[in-house]
């Protein structure tokens, strides 16, 4: 099973909170991978909205994802882009 990690830095005006945070699960979703989201010493599931939002992910902020399956390597390059493209914000 292929496992795939990146750190990635939010730059996005509100980090994981409320739009991006949704977008974000809706496009982890879309992969059987198992995609797991830390920051600093907390671990979230990147599917579950409560479980990112818990994060308290901000701008700034610096997150890891790590995604273990058949798809690892495409979720993690398609999060890592829509996190650099600041969710569509601009």
């Amino acid at each position: 099973m292929a496992k795939v990690e990146a750190t990635v830095t939010l730059m996005n005006k509100v980090g994981l909170h409320a739009r991006p945070a949704s977008l974000f699960v809706r496009t982890a979703k879309k992969f059987k991978s198992k995609i797991t989201v830390i920051k600093d010493s907390k671990t979230a599931d990147a599917k579950n909205i409560l479980s990112v939002l818990s994060l308290g992910a901000e701008k700034g902020d610096q997150i890891h994802l790590i995604a273990e399956g058949e798809d690892a390597e495409e979720a993690i390059k398609t999060l890592v882009e829509l996190i650099n493209n600041k969710f569509g914000e601009e």
